[in-house]
């Protein structure tokens, strides 16, 4: 298998490293499509560590959320910084970065975490990268669905990434941009737009058994009953502002929070969505990590997510060996 890999794709090898000098002579050109999903996000590293050890480099990479950061990492050549920074996060540390903000338009603003993003990218531009990226976002009020490819790249990628009411739109050229999960969760459509014969895509959100489904029949009960009892005698006594505010955000034991509840409601919007597009527009070989039990906010489990990306793109390789055979 690695055989067939290594004769379509020249200059193939097995370091785990970043992208270096592109083959343009190759027989099939290879777009890579990354698609959002929080923390999950982190399994698009060990997807493109496989693909790289296996002499499979991208010359089309588009992504949208999380899957743009890791789309402009690895075309800056920083993806190793990405993943030393991701393998070191802890919960404390994840929630060092929450900066919340009951001004704006998002519950986070978002500069300690972006912050960081800026030192791993710096100033570098779409022109300056050696092969073609694009961010998906989306535009407030029109709905268009942008692809960014010029200008600063941090700039793109932090626009891609605003999920709705979490954290705020970014203005970029003149348009308000927000997550681009909302119009295109997998950019399939803007890989093989930029010339990409061959589509890789990676959907972080595929693996979802015994979810999405019909409930036919439900309705209250009495715990329902008890718990509007116990409401009612609490009455205005939730304590001081801060500890509402806490509550209402994170939510109790026996309550989801509101970022839970926005959240889990993009996510069932992202995964509508991206099976409709799938529907209409597959890749040539997808690739689903396993992360059915890893929650969108679990930043602090990157080493278990990244191990289950690679893992995802092993058994995907007999795959991807037979496409680039059809191609050539």
């Amino acid at each position: 298998m690695l055989d067939i890999l290594r004769r379509h794709v020249p200059n193939g090898d097995d370091r785990s490293t970043d992208v270096g000098e592109i083959d343009r002579g190759k027989s099939v050109s290879i777009g890579l499509a990354l698609s959002g999903g929080a923390a999950r996000g982190f399994a698009h590293i060990g997807v493109i560590r496989t693909l790289v050890q296996n002499g499979i480099k991208p010359d089309v990479i588009t992504g949208t959320s999380i899957g743009a950061i890791a789309a402009a990492c690895y075309a800056a050549g920083h993806l190793n910084e990405f993943e030393v920074w991701a393998r070191h996060l802890t919960r404390r540390r994840v929630f060092g970065y929450l900066d919340f903000s009951l001004a704006g338009s998002g519950l986070i603003g978002g500069e300690r975490l972006f912050a960081q993003l800026e030192k791993i990218l710096g100033d570098i531009t779409f022109q300056e990268l050696p092969i073609r990226v694009a961010a998906v976002a989306t535009e407030i009020r029109t709905n268009h669905e942008i692809w960014l490819t010029r200008g600063r790249v941090s700039d793109a990628v932090r626009a891609s990434c605003a999920l709705p009411g979490i954290f705020p739109p970014l203005r970029i050229g003149g348009r308000w941009l927000m997550d681009g999960a909302l119009v295109n969760p997998l950019p399939i459509s803007a890989a093989r737009a930029f010339g990409a014969r061959l589509v890789i895509g990676v959907n972080l959100n595929a693996d979802n058994f015994g979810r999405g489904t019909v409930i036919q029949d439900h309705g209250s009960d009495a715990d329902d009953d008890l718990r509007r009892e116990a409401l009612k005698m609490r009455g205005g006594l939730r304590g001081r502002a801060e500890r509402l505010i806490k509550r209402k955000v994170f939510g109790t034991p026996d309550r989801p929070g509101l970022s839970t509840v926005m959240v889990d409601a993009f996510q069932v919007l992202q995964d509508r969505i991206t099976r409709a597009r799938l529907a209409g527009d597959p890749p040539d070989v997808l690739i689903g990590p396993r992360l059915s039990r890893v929650n969108l906010f679990d930043f602090h489990r990157a080493e278990e997510i990244i191990a289950l990306g690679a893992e995802a793109t092993e058994k995907s390789l007999p795959s991807i060996a037979e496409a680039i055979e059809t191609l050539t």
